[in-house]
């Protein structure tokens, strides 16, 4: 399913709505002009009759028919550097399911006719800007008025899902490998999440076959993690707090009693804008009760009760109340260096005010200790990059609507072009003015 595995997905995965895109209900209007232009010349016979400077240049005869004239597309990136190219294998299978024409209400299949090159998902592409220098992700041979209307789509995913697996991929390397969660589904459609998750999966296992990693995935709705298996997980919301009318303390106790073990118990502490003292009663009210069922000889049950981490969410308009003021916005206010710093500092001494018998303390240190901080709230790889450069302990970054940025050097579109035309079965070259047919080596003939 990735260039991990050297394996590609199908429409058994992607469930593609076949009919209405092989009839253009996803195309771009001129695509289904200009098929259906194609395939009128192609009916009646027609035969190139203009005076192409082109053509002459080839020292060719006419009687060449335009509406089935076999070419060669490649697809490529404009974003510069390095790009994760995602979205291939749906892109094979909308060219696997909808390549052909219609007679009458039979849709005939011509995909076998097509000769097809493509990476693998997660392949690394450098992109320069240079459109005469580019690596193609994809190439196509075949009768153009057979595919045409499948640019649009395929751009579409290609675009979208690369865009995602860079994000996240440059997310990573800012964070220093520390584990990213996936946190953008309120961001966007619902309709995106499935091939959203699957890219932020592709990147993190490009992430770790660079760097040796092995680094999990985390995401936040089953949805993301339809096409690779993967299952949503998450702890409390800020409206579970409200809950229990501001109670952090007394929300996670009721959620450890109730949710499985098997999730870990992550106390969103932000709620009263005083994360040090919430922190603290979280931990504190969760350990006495691991403390009790330890003390009873319930290790299983007691299990609920470990707190695994505190998640810092301060909005960007708040200063906490543990932060004393500097004067400076990015200094103050927000989840900050220092925020977390205090946060860090809590947790590792609370067990020391707890009035705990001689054999609970050490258990109470390493509890406390073990407990992790994550940071949510505006983070994107230049600011993570800012708290690891300080040194700040923050184990786990949640991310959300950055990893959709598209502007500036973030702008992963794509695009395709002829570039060559089969004519009495020679191929030649016949690329726009500033385009030209490239290669990749990582290529690979998928039929």
């Amino acid at each position: 399913m990735s260039i991990i595995d050297r394996k590609r997905l199908d429409n058994t995965t992607f469930k593609l709505d076949a009919d209405r895109m092989r009839r253009g209900w996803y195309s771009d209007k001129y695509f289904c002009n200009i098929a259906e232009m194609l395939t009128a010349m192609s009916k009646s016979g027609y035969c190139y009759k203009g005076d192409s400077p082109r053509l002459k240049s080839f020292n060719l005869p006419g009687g060449i028919c335009s509406g089935d004239l076999e070419v060669e597309m490649q697809v490529f990136t404009r974003r510069r550097g390095a790009t994760i190219a995602v979205g291939l294998d749906k892109s094979l299978a909308m060219l696997k399911m909808c390549t052909g024409y219609w007679e009458g209400d039979k849709f005939i299949d011509t995909s076998a006719n097509l000769d097809v090159w493509a990476v693998h998902d997660g392949e690394i592409i450098q992109g320069n800007g240079d459109p005469l220098r580019v690596e193609p992700v994809m190439r196509i041979r075949g009768r153009y008025r057979d595919f045409a209307i499948l640019e649009t789509a395929m751009l579409g995913v290609l675009t979208r899902s690369s865009r995602v697996a860079t994000n996240v991929y440059n997310t990573l390397i800012a964070a220093h490998g520390k584990p990213v969660l996936f946190f953008p589904a309120r961001f966007d459609l619902h309709e995106v999440q499935a091939a959203d998750g699957y890219a932020y999966n592709i990147a993190v296992q490009r992430f770790n076959k660079d760097f040796a990693g092995r680094l999990p995935t985390f995401i936040s709705t089953d949805a993301q993690g339809d096409w690779w298996g993967g299952e949503g997980g998450g702890t409390v919301a800020h409206s579970a707090i409200a809950c229990f009318f501001g109670d952090t303390a007394e929300a996670m106790l009721a959620f450890s009693t109730v949710l499985p073990p098997s999730i870990p118990r992550i106390a969103l502490v932000d709620f009263n804008n005083d994360c040090v003292t919430d922190s603290i009663a979280v931990a504190r009210i969760l350990f006495m009760k691991y403390r009790e069922l330890v003390e009873s000889g319930n290790q299983s049950e007691a299990d609920r009760y470990i707190l695994y981490g505190v998640r810092l969410d301060t909005g960007a308009s708040l200063r906490d109340v543990s932060v004393p003021p500097l004067g400076d916005l990015a200094l103050d206010m927000g989840v900050t260096p220092r925020l977390v710093f205090n946060v860090r500092q809590a947790m590792d001494h609370a067990w020391e005010a707890w009035d705990l018998p001689q054999k609970w303390q050490q258990p109470a240190c390493d509890y406390c200790r073990k407990i992790k901080i994550v940071v949510s709230g505006g983070f994107k790889p230049d600011k993570i990059e800012k708290f690891e450069r300080l040194g700040v302990p923050v184990d786990i970054y949640a991310v959300g609507s950055s990893l959709f940025e598209n502007h500036d050097y973030t702008v992963t579109d794509y695009t395709a072009d002829v570039v060559r035309v089969k004519v009495q079965g020679e191929w030649l070259d016949l690329a726009k003015v500033g385009r030209k047919s490239c290669e990749n080596s990582a290529l690979e003939k998928v039929w």
